[in-house]
């Protein structure tokens, strides 16, 4: 029959709480234990998978020569697409750009280029003082002498004023402009700006960028048509060679926008005395990318100029701020064409990106010889020369468009992030049969796992330790015969039982009811 046995044990009155408590745990730790779903195993994830052969090759189910070959033909695949992604994200991060050209449609006005252009002697021999021909030694070759011809030992001049002395001995435009015609309208040198280059004193037709003349038409005769003479009688003396020193005769001509500043020693052709110059224009509108597919300057956006002393950012600008810069950490001054802007020298070297949108004119020259035999006498007639002096002084420049239509030549993107996840898709289609999705359940998996084990590692239980307390135990019948050495009531009462509990005894009187108390 069941027994139930009731025991009161007594123990230390100050751990009665703590044992309450790690029973109620212990409680709270088996209910989330058996509420917690375990993680799913690899053949059930993988049978539910949509990456294409993985349920095959690692799903439920005897393993044999079937399931080998699938999963050799997974890890093939597997590799090919690694393999493909890496030559993909290689290729990208090249950054490959195109260049792309696309001609504008004829439009009825286009804005007219500035025409810069320098006589190449820089300084007028009559115009030179002895003051001029003493500081201007070194640029000249000329030597220094008095007014008796003799070198100077103790000649003294004040310092020299160089903006006044270009000003002075450069050559005049009142004085070289023979004719001058734009689009067909009169032009004189009031029309031109003084402006100071490497080869001195120059001029700027159309320089004001904010009323730049307009061209209505192409071809010959709609553009600048001009006749100078480059007055070779004034031209120095060599009496020994410098830097400076140039065995050419004629003019430098440089054909740019207006927001950029002329840098005629670099960018400017020759035009030579003698001939007709036909120069044929067209409108260039170039568009480089920025990093980190190209190398161009992008805008700033902020309304002060970029460059001090140039309303505007060009490559020009930078390079004569570099070279300023330059001259002026080594010797403490500038060159009168430099920008006379606040600052000082930089060390190191200077880098002058090119910008993002640049407006450039490309060009093809062409030439023809004047003056012809009877132009030749009507030319010395009209300007009292000779016709000797006309062949070796007189030259036209002819500059026009081809035709009022722009080139828009313009960098782009090769390959870009989009392509690049365009062909990852298709190469992971084609190989394993995945997309994002799939990497994004194999994702899961891995966390739902990884999750898991650690949840194991930080709850697992520690074994307690157990100090007397008081309290009430109560034992079942059958937890009692697995303590008990007697395994059946065949044991005698005064045997098993009474060394099981040896205390222990019945009461007198009948046994009533089912259980049997036993009270410690």
């Amino acid at each position: 029959m069941p027994i139930e046995i009731v025991c009161k044990i007594k123990f230390a009155e100050e751990d009665a709480k703590p044992k309450e408590k790690e029973a109620g745990d212990e409680q709270s730790l088996l209910g989330a234990a058996r509420g917690a779903a375990a993680p799913r195993d690899l053949a059930t994830f993988a049978s539910t998978s949509t990456l294409h052969g993985l349920g095959r090759a690692c799903g439920p189910g005897p393993h044999g020569l079937r399931r080998t070959l699938w999963a050799l033909a997974l890890l093939t695949s597997l590799a090919a697409f690694l393999y493909q992604a890496a030559g993909l994200a290689r290729g990208y991060l090249t950054r490959p750009h195109l260049v792309a050209m696309d001609p504008a449609a004829p439009a009825p006005v286009a804005g007219f280029p500035a025409v810069t252009l320098c006589n190449i002697n820089r300084f007028r021999h009559s115009a030179l003082s002895d003051a001029d021909i003493f500081h201007l030694a070194n640029l000249t070759g000329l030597p220094p002498k008095d007014r008796d011809g003799h070198r100077a030992a103790g000649l003294r001049y004040p310092e020299p004023d160089m903006v006044d002395i270009l000003n002075r001995t450069g050559h005049q435009l009142a004085d070289m402009l023979k004719s001058c015609n734009f689009s067909g309208h009169h032009c004189s040198a009031s029309n031109f700006s003084v402006v100071y280059t490497r080869y001195g004193k120059c001029y700027t037709f159309n320089a004001d960028p904010q009323s730049s003349l307009p061209s209505r038409a192409g071809g010959m005769g709609s553009g600048l048509e001009i006749m100078l003479d480059i007055q070779q009688e004034e031209y120095l003396p060599i009496w020994r060679e410098t830097n400076e020193t140039s065995f050419e005769a004629g003019i430098r001509v440089q054909i740019h926008s207006q927001e950029e500043p002329p840098y005629i020693h670099q960018l400017g052709f020759g035009v030579s005395p003698g001939f007709q110059t036909f120069v044929s224009c067209q409108e260039q509108r170039l568009t480089y990318l920025p990093q980190p597919w190209g190398n161009c300057r992008a805008e700033s956006g902020l309304r002060e100029p970029e460059l001090q002393g140039y309303s505007a950012y060009s490559v020009s600008a930078c390079r004569l701020r570099c070279e300023k810069e330059a001259v002026l950490q080594r010797c403490h001054c500038r060159m009168v064409h430099m920008p006379d802007s606040l600052g000082g020298g930089t060390e190191g070297p200077c880098f002058c990106p090119t910008p993002c949108n640049l407006t450039r004119y490309g060009k093809e020259i062409s030439m023809v010889r004047i003056p012809n035999r009877g132009s030749a006498r009507y030319l010395a007639r009209k300007y009292n020369r000779n016709e000797t002096y006309i062949r070796e002084n007189f030259l036209v420049l002819d500059v026009f468009f081809e035709a009022l239509t722009s080139e828009a030549m313009e960098q782009r993107v090769a390959y870009g992030l989009s392509a690049l996840l365009g062909d990852l898709g298709g190469q992971m289609g084609l190989f394993i049969g995945a997309s994002i999705l799939t990497l994004l359940e194999i994702l899961d998996y891995i966390y739902e796992v990884s999750w898991d084990r650690l949840k194991r590692v930080w709850r697992r239980p520690k074994t307690p330790l157990r100090t007397s307390t008081g309290g009430i135990s109560t034992l079942g019948l059958q937890e009692l015969k697995e303590q008990s050495p007697c395994p059946s009531r065949g044991c005698a009462e005064g045997g098993g039982a009474s060394g099981l509990l040896p205390n222990h005894h019945h009461p007198p009187g009948p046994r009533g009811g089912l259980f049997e108390d036993f009270a410690c």
